[in-house]
């Protein structure tokens, strides 16, 4: 089907994936408004710091991966500052940097890590909450096998400046 010129469907999957990486990106990047504050230097928000050991609380109360139920009880929260403060600039990290389209494979990892652990500690409790994550694991592959920066993204002059770069070449390529 076309439109005008120019045809209408997947005749442009890069701007296609570009789109899914910023829309996933700014997803993310919302961390800088409800588990961030900035006055006067950017922390990790206090809000965040207190609600963070309750929600993991409730995720282990009743999930049935032991040696997850175990992770979450005996590792998070014990260090619930700390894992407070790497989940919310891991989702700030990851929302940047894929928003912007910079360094995307280093984002979508980090953002892999991040899907993975949460999922694990949500999925049981509905499978809504199953559906997300596995969308979000697979978007996260898809923009680090594709390197999904180079479309509409600051990955696209890097790679052009650096073309053999770790940060910018396709994974096995």
């Amino acid at each position: 089907m076309a439109y005008g010129s120019r045809s209408v469907g997947m005749d442009h999957p890069a701007e296609w994936l570009a789109l899914l990486r910023i829309v996933v990106g700014l997803y993310f990047a919302k961390a800088l408004v409800t588990k961030v504050v900035f006055a006067p230097l950017p922390h990790t928000s206090a809000r965040w710091l207190g609600t963070m050991p309750a929600l993991v609380a409730r995720q282990a109360d009743g999930n049935p991966i032991a040696w997850y139920h175990d992770f979450l009880t005996a590792t998070v929260l014990p260090h619930a500052r700390l894992f407070a403060h790497l989940t919310a600039w891991g989702e700030v990290t990851v929302g940047v940097l894929l928003t912007l389209g910079l360094c995307t494979g280093l984002g979508s990892l980090v953002g892999l890590v991040l899907v993975v652990a949460y999922g694990l500690a949500v999925q049981w409790m509905s499978p809504t909450q199953q559906g997300f994550h596995i969308v979000l694991f697979a978007l996260m592959c898809a923009f680090f096998f594709a390197r999904a920066g180079r479309r509409w993204g600051m990955d696209a002059s890097l790679a052009r400046s650096r073309p053999k770069s770790v940060l910018t070449r396709r994974p096995f390529a």
